[in-house]
């Protein structure tokens, strides 16, 4: 007999592993990029993705050895949600920190938040690498944006939450790996 809990970590396992290792890999080649320009990786997510964003931005600063920066700091929120409006304040903390040499990282699980969406828009008028993750509709607006999309098949927020913060620390533990290697080979 199947239990809630048996169905529920059953799909949460399918939906993990549709990883798209081309892209997963992609990240992988971002991330070294950005460490060989000397840049940092900026991360924005509202809710349950600014907390996907706090976890991976510690690995990546203290396992990882890049610089790397988020904007879940209240009193930058509500400034710069007040001076320029909750769907663009993302935006315009970007234009405020960001460096040419940088990659960012969008998520947004519905793909539909205006703040990560005008947030992507910016940072493509900025030339910058983008990354982007979001689920729930094949065609949300988010997933039309950067380099490398990644996008959950489904509409559970946990679910899409949960699968995105596996796929980004996958690769960045697949980049820790790859840089100890690489000391190694040389």
């Amino acid at each position: 007999m199947s239990t809630f809990f048996s169905r529920y970590f059953e799909n949460l396992a399918l939906l993990v592993a549709t990883a798209p290792e081309d892209d997963l890999e992609g990240l992988v080649d971002l991330l070294r990029r950005v460490g060989k320009r000397r840049g940092k990786v900026l991360l924005a997510g509202n809710g349950g993705s600014a907390a996907i964003v706090n976890h991976v931005t510690v690995d990546l600063v203290k396992a990882a050895g890049l610089r790397a920066v988020n904007f879940n700091e209240s009193s930058l929120i509500t400034c710069f949600a007040n001076d320029y409006g909750f769907d663009r304040w993302v935006a315009e903390a970007l234009r405020a920190h960001a460096d040419p040499e940088d990659l960012v990282v969008l998520i947004s699980s519905s793909g539909e938040s205006d703040d990560i969406v005008n947030a992507a828009m910016e940072v493509e008028k900025m030339g910058l690498d983008l990354v982007v993750l979001s689920g729930f509709s094949s065609d949300n607006r988010l997933r039309s944006y950067g380099q490398i999309s990644f996008w959950v098949d489904s509409t559970s927020y946990n679910h899409v939450e949960n699968t995105h913060q596996v796929w980004l620390l996958a690769a960045l533990d697949r980049f820790i790996a790859s840089s100890k290697s690489d000391v190694v080979e040389d």
